[in-house]
C-alpha cells in the first residue's frame, strides 16, 4: 500500500500552456533530446554558474534539467549551494507542482461525484469507488466521525472496475431520485446490501464512468479506494488503498 505519493504527472493539464512555453524559444538540442524521451518541459528559470534551469516533469516526477555554460550537455537533479542549501525543490514546486495541483483539482471537481456530507463542510475529499469495493466501505465507516461531524465531504467518484456488475451498481446509485441516500443505504448495509445493477446503463452514464476510471487511471492508480485530499500545505496527496488507522487524521484532518 502507498501513502502520500505525489500524484503522478501524465496528466494533459494545461497542454497549451506547456505547448506556447516550449515554443517560446527554440529549446537547445540537448534538452530537445531530453524532451525526445518523453518528458515535458514546463518551463526555464534562473540558475546559478552559467548553468540554464529547466523544469520538467516525467512519469508522475518533477525534474530539474541543468544545461551547461557551453549549451552541449545537461544534467539532471536537484543543485546544492556551498551551505547545502537546496536551490531546486521550491522552483519545481512553483513551476511543476502547484499548476499541476489547480488542475487536478479542477479535474476532480469536475467528475462525477456522490456527496456524502455537508455542502459547507470546510474540507474535501475524494474517493474513487467501486460499490463492489469492501475497503472503500471500510472507509466509509471509518470517515463517520469526521463526515457526520461536519469537518468533511467525502465525495464518492464512481467506477465500475472491480466486477462484471460494478458499472451497473455504480449507475443505479447515479440515478437513483436521492443518490446520497442510496450511497449511505448501500454503505450503511455492507455485504447485506441489496442494491441491484442496471441492467442497461444508459449512454451518458456510461459515459461518466469511463471519464471517471480514466481520471484514476491518469493519477496512476488502478485500485479502490484511492483518495485525493491535499495536506496541510495545500498540496495534493493520493492515498492507494484502505488507509492505516494511523494516518487516518492525515487523509481527513484532525477529528
Amino acid at each position: 500500500m502507498m501513502r502520500h505519493k505525489y500524484l503522478p504527472l501524465l496528466l494533459t493539464f494545461v497542454s497549451f500552456l506547456l505547448a506556447a512555453v516550449a515554443q517560446a524559444a527554440e529549446l537547445p538540442a540537448p534538452i530537445k533530446a531530453i524532451e525526445a524521451r518523453g518528458v515535458t518541459i514546463v518551463g526555464e528559470f534562473t540558475a546559478p554558474s552559467g548553468l540554464r534551469g529547466y523544469a520538467a516533469r516525467y512519469n508522475g516526477q518533477g525534474l530539474a534539467l541543468y544545461l551547461t555554460a557551453d549549451g552541449q550537455h545537461v544534467l539532471v537533479g536537484t543543485l546544492f549551494d556551498a551551505q547545502g542549501e537546496d536551490l531546486t525543490s521550491a522552483t519545481l514546486e512553483r513551476l511543476v507542482f502547484e499548476p499541476m495541483a489547480k488542475e487536478v483539482w479542477a479535474r476532480l471537481e469536475k467528475s462525477t461525484w456522490i456527496a456524502d456530507g455537508r455542502q459547507d463542510a470546510p474540507r474535501i475529499v475524494y474517493m474513487f469507488d467501486d460499490p463492489n469495493c469492501p475497503y472503500c466501505n471500510k472507509f466509509w465507516h471509518q470517515a463517520r466521525p469526521w463526515v457526520e461531524s461536519g469537518k468533511i465531504q467525502l465525495r464518492h467518484i464512481m467506477v465500475g472496475l472491480l466486477s462484471p456488475d460494478s458499472a451497473g451498481k455504480s449507475a443505479a446509485l447515479l440515478t437513483a431520485k436521492q443518490p446520497e441516500a442510496a450511497l449511505k443505504q448501500h454503505e450503511m448495509a455492507g455485504d447485506t446490501s441489496t442494491l441491484k445493477a442496471l441492467e442497461m446503463v444508459p449512454n451518458n452514464v456510461q459515459a461518466q464512468l469511463d471519464a471517471n476510471l480514466a481520471l484514476m487511471t491518469e493519477l496512476g492508480s488502478e485500485a479502490t479506494p484511492t483518495i485525493v485530499y491535499r495536506d496541510a500545505k495545500g498540496r495534493l496527496q493520493m492515498q492507494k488503498g484502505l488507509p492505516p488507522a494511523q494516518a487516518m487524521t492525515e487523509v481527513l484532518g484532525p477529528k
